[in-house]
């Protein structure tokens, strides 16, 4: 298998971010509320500690990385919906 430029893999993750973000923004309100108290949910690793990421461990990173991830969409998704608010007024 032929190893992928991170910058191509950064692109598609980025294009992968906005579509899930646009999708989201679609949903009807009662639909969509759910999926953001979820990411606001999941977008702070809990770890017990009262600064998350404070001590670093080797196995952290990928958990804070989903909890960027997690944070990025909600962010984009909000974006959104100021677009389409600001198209309708």
């Amino acid at each position: 298998m032929t190893d992928t430029p991170l910058s191509i893999l950064e692109a598609r993750l980025e294009a992968q971010r906005r579509l899930l973000a646009r999708l989201v923004a679609a949903l009807e309100p009662g639909a969509r509320q759910p999926v953001m108290d979820w990411l606001d949910q999941h977008d702070t690793l809990r770890d017990g500690q009262e600064d998350p990421g404070a001590v670093p461990t080797d196995d952290m990173g990928a958990a804070l990385a989903v909890s960027e991830e997690f944070r990025l969409i909600a962010r984009l998704v909000g974006d959104r919906l100021h677009e389409v608010e600001q198209g309708e007024g």
